[in-house]
């Protein structure tokens, strides 16, 4: 009995003291922050058979634990010991810069080349980042042998270029972040300079080119380049715009398109909607068809004061998320009424027209229904007719002679396009006015012809509509 209880208190003290090591190990592991910072980096590329070695050097770091995201062809990281402290933070695999007070750290990687370099081929994603971190300034320097010769773009502004006896080199600086690397043997080279814009062309720019390229140039916040390319095969680079040719027309679209996907982030939005914001920010008339009739639109229903708190609302959301919703509740507050107007036409197969929106809750016979819209449009009040004649108690088809509305005891027959009558119970009845509206393709019915023709009592306050059945 002795020996067992000996034996039971041996292995509590041990498992006692694993248990306490363990905890001490896991309590000394730090979750990297989810907070967002920013930073600035230095990189150092060299190309050598077949591959990048790059030195990666970040600045200005905060004191938390950060997450270090590497590329996935990354090979090699490993710490690299420009200074005593220079890799102080980084842990044993790699994987974080634990917390700590050196701002600088330094690591080292390599990125191998299918094939070697390949000339007019874009290298993506080929550098370190860390999570949640944003890059206010980046320069990146790069050096090859004597016999690798040709053009280096970045999407960052050239800041020098030489070649000597034994090296090619390169550098770029500028604000923001840096993901992509191009090169091009031979025949580029770089055309116009400015601080938000470069061209890197085979020929010179003419001067009416440069005189677009200057206007151009007023609307972007980050630097992009401009590189005319004639291999057919499609290259998206991040801050690098690839062109077969250059002309006034191109640039003017493809730059301004570029510029706004850079100053602001788009969710869930087509192309047209990038369009009608980019229209706004420079002034300048382009796009799809519907993004043209948008901004059409828009403009004969914004007083100039309006107009000026619509472009001033687009100019503030740079560098924030942009989405439909988004922009109708900028639209909404310039207005002063609720609108849907942008939403309703993302999936839309026709544009619709202008309208207001009413948000307040509708119940019918006394249930909550989502499923009714209701708008403003030309002066009436309209819901969708499919949706409320259902719960009602109406059955709804569309026929060869117009939309029909049935229930047991009353038939509806309503004109295919908005006419001066409607037949009901198999007569005919002239109207003023049509009860039905059709828009972008779905029936709409007037609310005082609701409650004429469909026996409907409305009571309305400041949250809500109810609608009530009468005795039919």
């Amino acid at each position: 009995m002795k020996i067992a209880l000996s034996l039971f208190t041996t292995l509590s003290v041990i498992v006692g003291a694993m248990l306490f090591m363990q905890y001490q190990v896991y309590s000394e592991q730090e979750t990297p922050t989810n907070k967002e910072f920013s930073y600035s980096q230095e990189i150092e590329i060299t190309y050598r058979e077949g591959s990048l070695d790059i030195r990666h050097h970040f600045e200005n770091l905060p004191n938390d634990a950060l997450e270090i995201v590497w590329p996935e062809s990354a090979v090699d990281r490993n710490c690299f010991l420009e200074k005593e402290y220079s890799c102080a933070r980084l842990n044993d695999n790699k994987t974080k810069f634990e917390s700590g007070e050196n701002r600088s750290q330094s690591i080292s990687y390599i990125i191998p080349l299918e094939g070697g370099l390949t000339s007019e081929k874009l290298m993506n994603n080929i550098y370190v980042s860390l999570k949640n971190g944003s890059v206010k300034f980046s320069t990146v320097h790069i050096s090859t042998d004597s016999s690798v010769a040709g053009q280096w773009v970045t999407g960052l502004p050239l800041i020098d270029q030489q070649s000597l006896a034994l090296v090619n080199y390169s550098m770029f600086s500028g604000t923001g972040q840096v993901r992509d690397l191009y090169w091009q043997e031979s025949g580029l080279s770089l055309q116009k300079k400015m601080d938000t814009l470069s061209i890197y062309a085979n020929t010179n720019v003419s001067k009416e080119l440069s005189q677009t390229v200057n206007k151009l140039a007023e609307f972007g916040d980050e630097h992009i380049a401009v590189v005319q390319r004639n291999n057919e095969e499609v290259q998206e680079g991040y801050r690098m715009l690839f062109l077969p040719e250059l002309t006034t027309a191109t640039l003017q679209k493809e730059v301004l398109m570029a510029q706004v996907e850079s100053l602001y982030t788009f969710v869930d939005s087509p192309l047209w909607l990038k369009h009608v914001v980019a229209m706004y920010v420079s002034g300048e008339t382009f796009g799809t068809p519907r993004a043209l009739a948008v901004v059409d639109t828009l403009m004969n229903e914004m007083t100039e004061e309006q107009l000026a708190d619509w472009i001033s609302r687009i100019e503030n959301l740079k560098g924030k998320t942009v989405s439909p919703t988004i922009l109708d509740e900028e639209l909404s507050a310039v207005f002063d009424v609720h609108t849907e107007y942008l939403s309703m036409n993302v999936d839309a197969e026709e544009t619709y027209p202008f309208m207001f929106n009413d948000k307040r809750d509708v119940y019918v016979n006394g249930v909550l229904t989502e499923e009714i819209d209701i708008i403003l449009h030309e002066g009436k009040v309209l819901y969708t007719a499919d949706a409320l004649l259902h719960d009602i108690g109406y059955t709804t088809s569309l026929g060869s002679n117009g939309y029909y509305v049935n229930s047991e005891t009353r038939v509806f027959r309503f004109p295919n396009v908005e006419h001066d009558f409607y037949v009901f119970n198999q007569r005919r009845y002239n109207t003023k006015t049509s009860p039905l509206s059709i828009i972008a393709s779905t029936y709409y019915i007037e609310e005082l012809w609701l409650q004429r023709l469909f026996l409907v009592e409305l009571q309305k306050d400041d949250q809500s509509i109810r609608i009530t059945t009468t005795a039919q």
